[in-house]
């Protein structure tokens, strides 16, 4: 029987996820997408090939025609609606940030761990880019040797809001780096210091960071949410016998009048689309199966993401390193 799937949110991200539902999951049916707005809605249903639409998400959630929910709506219903998909026992594959209070992180971990299994995957598709499982791939078959340090540049052509801050650049932007840098080098973060130029005329000046790692290696973090040229995220891992790095994804390069040139994408949504229809692959199989995804993100991971951007937040704003604490891992999250 096709797993019945409601997308909760109707902006970018939830139009992309319906899309990848209607034409990219065999064995899903896109059953229902419900945003606030009912036109929104009823456009991305209309676009999609939804069978609904509706507004209220709780609503929806409860509903028994629906097996499992794909949440893309503002940041602050996340960790409500994650709450409220525990309780119906039903999978939700969650778009970042789980929530950036620590604390809410902190109530879905405790609901989840109540109910005795796993019903949240959480959207820090990155995991699933080529890149960074090549990156990995490459530590932990010993290409490289022993990690020692990874460098890191996530730039958009423009901040996305007028009241953008630097530390929304850390809390916003840059836990999609914290997220996939833990994954590949397989430890925590230590501590976390945070700078940005004083000579900038952008809106928002780039934000960078040094953070120290567990198992002693350095990691670097630009964030730059005004760098106008384009959509370009980069990494390279250094290791003891040798290095790793990411190449700008570009399918054609232009010659012309003496010069030779590739283009940037001007958002996120094609360079990774593929991460993205990766990662739902493998949240409709745990939806099938209640098996979580071998490298899927968990609320655990929704935590530590959280716990790391409000002390790059706080590093920022104190001019100082600061130590990143997190609670002790909970087992069943191991």
């Amino acid at each position: 029987m096709s797993l019945r799937i409601a997308v909760i949110g109707a902006g970018l991200m939830g139009a992309d996820h319906a899309k990848i539902v209607a034409n990219d999951l065999p064995g899903a049916t896109l059953q229902v997408i419900c945003d606030m707005d009912t036109n929104r809605a009823r456009a991305v249903a209309d676009a999609t090939g939804a069978l609904d639409v509706a507004n209220d998400p709780q609503a929806v959630i409860a509903r028994a025609d629906i097996d499992a929910v794909i949440v893309a709506s503002p940041d602050f219903t996340h960790a409500p609606l994650s709450l409220a998909c525990i309780a119906a026992q039903k999978p939700v594959m969650c778009e970042k940030p789980l929530s950036q209070k620590v604390e809410e992180c902190e109530q879905v971990m405790q609901a989840e761990i109540a109910s005795g299994r796993k019903w949240v995957q959480l959207g820090f598709m990155r995991r699933y880019d080529q890149a960074y499982v090549e990156m990995r791939r490459a530590l932990t078959d010993g290409t490289i040797g022993r990690a020692l340090m990874m460098h890191n540049f996530h730039r958009n052509v423009e901040t996305p809001a007028s009241d953008f801050t630097g530390a929304m650049a850390i809390t916003n932007s840059a836990p999609h780096e914290f997220d996939v840098i833990r994954y590949v080098l397989g430890t925590e973060f230590a501590s976390i210091s945070a700078w940005q130029p004083k000579r900038s005329d952008a809106v928002v000046a780039p934000v960078v960071m040094v953070l120290e790692t567990a198992d002693g290696q350095i990691v670097n973090i630009e964030v730059n949410n005004n760098a106008a040229y384009g959509y370009d995220v980069r990494a390279e891992l250094v290791g003891e016998k040798g290095a790793i790095a990411m190449n700008n994804v570009a399918y054609t390069r232009t010659d012309i009048k003496l010069a030779s040139s590739t283009a940037y994408d001007a958002d996120w949504r094609t360079r990774y689309y593929e991460a993205y229809r990766r990662q739902n692959t493998a949240f409709l199989k745990f939806a099938q199966t209640g098996v979580f995804p071998e490298i899927g993100s968990s609320a655990w991971d929704g935590y530590c993401a959280a716990v790391v951007a409000n002390t790059g937040a706080r590093a920022l704003t104190e001019g100082t390193k600061l130590p990143v604490t997190m609670m002790a891992k909970p087992e069943f999250y191991a």
